[in-house]
């Protein structure tokens, strides 16, 4: 069976890329080379190519692992994008990624690619944990390893922060203009939170870098929404059966995609908003929007519905307790939001619930419950203590938070144990060992660092409800607490 490569002829009914690969350049290094931003980033570089040409294509950066480039490469780094919605799948082959790099073995050619004159846009989906950047003080946090690892050896980095301040300071001193930085991971205005670790990490290094960094280089903020599964079996069988060839890099994604970017970018950008990207002053209202009504619902789900034995979030909606507690979610998120120019908050929610349905994607609870610690301040907490100063309902949101802290435990109501999969997996176990009550266990996850306001922790409207469901998991299971949810949600 033939490998997909630039050489193979598709067969009718996959689309094959709307431009000539080998006719445009490098102009993007993206860190963080995961199926998510092959199913978002890289698929809109793709249609602005082949809208609008121009030196665009992107290399692209595991910095980590080297399991995305042993999937890319032999394929000359094309893959098959698969929408899974209602009907038949939509296969298509993206080209926009030109080459694939590891840390693990290519560090000196990414560390190329980022001072390479060619480069205008350094992207990045690295999720929350390998930034290295310290929630409260929003600097670099020099106890994270890549940070401390690249503060003692600066001329030799391997870390987010390292490589971005190293490729700065070699484009400063070779006359070189800076790219511009575009975070692209699901965090609150997620271009300044990149831009104050990078200048921190500088100043701590280099002050007068630092100043050309806050003075010369853009962080514009984003919003980024499609979802997208982790790859199956499934998925490189889908794959064989539409394109006729193995494809190791296939991914799964839904139909919908949305990108909102502030359009703030120092040395050009390709065509994106001819491929749907919306352009706008600020992204934050959107950005709230999203991270507040699908990523804190999707948190919510995740936690609940791995604990209640369901394997994926299509599986929630079709529990008829669990579905109304995550349309309660929902309503209790919007109701923490501004009106929205162009967006009308009921008919956002009514979609989220037919995306999460949608049975063709086989997005797993326990993938999404992975980092609680780093997404439960910006999903949960933050609207949480909103709908306290507003002296509204808090139950909703207890009930997430006694859903993660129910899970924290690292076992299911039948035993079976599990990983937290959390950069503070290890403190969590250390501070709940022995502990089977809720109010200890309350006490315990609240006073991690970072983690909970202590206006919340510290109010009866919240430790009375997030006692009362907690207690309810333990003691019943989590199966008959959100029965008991439920019922109780019917008559709000």
């Amino acid at each position: 069976m033939p490998r997909l490569s630039a050489a193979l002829t598709l067969p009718d009914g996959v689309a094959a890329p709307g431009y000539v690969p080998a006719d445009h350049g490098c102009g993007i290094v993206h860190l963080g080379l995961g199926a998510f931003h092959k199913a978002h980033q890289a698929v809109y570089t793709d249609d602005a190519l082949a809208l609008d040409g121009g030196d665009w294509r992107i290399t692209g950066v595991s910095l980590r692992s080297t399991g995305a480039v042993e999937e890319l490469a032999p394929q000359d780094c094309r893959y098959t994008l698969i929408e899974q919605g209602e009907g038949a799948p939509q296969a298509r082959v993206i080209a926009s990624i030109a080459r694939a790099l590891s840390g693990a073995t290519d560090i000196a050619a990414i560390r190329a690619a980022l001072a390479d004159p060619a480069t205008r846009i350094v992207s990045l989906t690295v999720t929350e944990k390998a930034y290295g950047i310290e929630r409260t003080t929003g600097g670099a946090d020099p106890a994270h390893p890549s940070v401390a690892a690249d503060l003692r050896a600066p001329d030799q980095p391997t870390g987010v922060l390292g490589l971005l301040v190293q490729a700065l300071g070699a484009r400063r001193a070779a006359g070189i203009a800076p790219f511009t930085v575009l975070c692209c991971d699901n965090l609150p205005e997620n271009g300044a939170m990149l831009r104050g670790g990078v200048i921190d990490f500088a100043r701590r290094t280099d002050p007068d870098l630092a100043g050309w960094i806050r003075e010369a280089v853009a962080f514009p903020s984003t919003m980024v929404d499609r979802i997208t599964p982790a790859q199956t079996e499934k998925t490189r069988a889908e794959a064989l059966r539409l394109t006729g060839a193995e494809d190791h890099a296939a991914i799964e994604t839904e139909p919908f995609t949305q990108w909102v970017i502030e359009d703030r970018f120092t040395a050009g950008r390709p065509a994106w908003e001819k491929a749907g990207a919306i352009f706008v002053a600020d992204v934050a209202p959107y950005e709230k929007m999203k991270l507040r009504m699908l990523n804190g619902t999707h948190s919510m789900l995740a936690y609940a519905g791995f604990l209640a034995g369901h394997r994926y979030v299509r599986d929630t909606m079709n529990d008829a307790a669990l579905a109304r507690l995550i349309r309660r979610h929902l309503g209790a998120a919007a109701a923490t939001l501004a009106p929205l120019p162009g967006i009308e908050l009921a008919g956002y929610a009514a979609q989220l619930q037919e995306r999460f349905a949608n049975p063709a994607i086989a997005h797993e609870t326990y993938q999404i419950a992975m980092d609680g610690t780093q997404k439960l301040p910006q999903r949960l907490l933050a609207p949480a203590l909103e709908t306290l100063g507003a002296g509204a309902p808090l139950r909703p949101f207890a009930f997430a938070v006694a859903a993660w802290m129910r899970y924290c435990l690292g076992r299911s109501d039948t035993g079976e144990n599990y990983a937290l999969r959390d950069p503070m997996e290890a403190e969590i176990s250390s501070r709940l060992r022995g502990l089977d009550n809720a109010a200890a266990i309350i006490d315990s996850l609240s006073t991690l660092p970072g983690l909970m306001p202590p206006a919340l922790a510290g109010a009866s409207a919240w430790q009375e409800p997030l006692n009362d469901i907690l207690a309810r998991m333990l003691r019943d299971g989590v199966g008959q607490a959100i029965a008991r949810e439920a019922e109780l949600a019917e008559t709000d």
